[in-house]
């Protein structure tokens, strides 16, 4: 039985199918779920954590369908939204407490030290939260999840808003979590952090999986060169023969090749020719953040961006 499987899990919002028949497998695992904006990971998420009830198709957490069986989902699993809160008017304690209360755990104060321990947070345990830093946050939300010691852990970006040192703590504390046992489902902007700590990601696009595998066999994918280049200017498509365009983000073009060197400085010209303004460029092995812009198809945001939502969700990190 796996943690995590879903049958052709499937989420429409009128004429918009956010997410299409879906199949995916996980378990005892870090498994990540990429995708752009708009891409449907939150509303996933949402469905197997059983908040947004599926148009189609069904999920079983633990062997429990998310649709007949919410109630025990929901005692197997804990998830920590993006912009989950704790109370900056209570202390660290004082709020994991609140939650081992509200899911019924026996001892409460014990277990909310041990978890309390467990995310290096023991010795800052009766101090104010609005003290804290934001990855001490960002653990204490963590202690919070996992006072009822969940089988299954959700994470909806995990790391947004943390300097680089927050963002290495955190996911120490998740791969340990993984490694005594838990299943860890995560969605995550940081290709770099889905490469490092996953062991499969799934890529999605406009509600469709394009992609399931290892980082490591997803990067096989492309045996080429990547070279990159930084650029001012409007790039026209491809203007030389041996050279594929993969993806562009802001001045960064990139491409594959089967032979990098020589291709660099013959593509370098040929954007120069084009009336680019090129800056500088360079020549390495594919990346995780390769395969996904070559992936997903390009698209504007769906939506305007949420500033106060971002602006509150940063002051929660800080």
């Amino acid at each position: 039985m796996c943690a995590i499987e879903t049958m052709k899990l499937t989420k429409s919002f009128g004429n918009l199918k956010a997410v299409a028949e879906m199949d995916l497998s996980v378990d005892n695992e870090i498994f990540g779920l990429l995708g752009p904006n708009g891409s449907g990971k939150t509303t996933t998420v949402r469905m197997l954590t059983t908040i947004l009830n599926p148009t189609s198709g069904d999920a079983a957490i633990c062997g429990h369908s998310i649709i007949k069986e919410p109630q025990l989902v929901r005692e197997k699993i804990s998830y920590v939204p993006q912009d989950m809160a704790v109370d900056p008017k209570l202390t660290g304690r004082e709020n994991v407490i609140f939650f081992a209360k509200l899911y019924g755990v026996k001892r409460p104060r014990d277990i909310a030290d041990e978890v309390l321990e467990k995310m290096e947070l023991g010795e800052r345990a009766d101090d104010l939260a609005r003290d804290y830093s934001g990855g001490m946050r960002r653990r204490l939300e963590l202690a919070q999840a996992l006072v009822h010691d969940p089988e299954v852990l959700f994470l909806d970006e995990p790391t947004i808003g943390l300097d680089v040192s927050g963002r290495k703590k955190i996911w120490e504390h998740i791969i340990n979590l993984k490694d005594n046992g838990m299943t860890v489902f995560v969605t995550t902007h940081y290709m770099d952090e889905a490469d490092y700590a996953c062991d499969r990601v799934a890529i999605i696009d406009h509600g469709v999986v394009v992609a399931n595998d290892s980082p490591e066999a997803l990067k096989a994918r492309c045996y080429n060169d990547i070279i990159v280049i930084r650029a001012e200017g409007k790039y026209r498509g491809n203007i030389i023969e041996g050279v594929k365009f993969i993806g562009q983000n802001e001045d960064e073009l990139r491409f594959e090749t089967t032979a990098g060197e020589e291709m660099g400085f013959e593509l370098a010209r040929a954007l120069s020719d084009s009336g680019m303004k090129v800056k500088s460029f360079s020549i390495r092995q594919p990346t995780l953040d390769d395969v996904f812009l070559s992936l997903i198809s390009e698209s504007e945001e769906s939506g305007p961006f949420d500033y106060r939502r971002f602006r509150t969700m940063l002051r929660r990190r800080g």
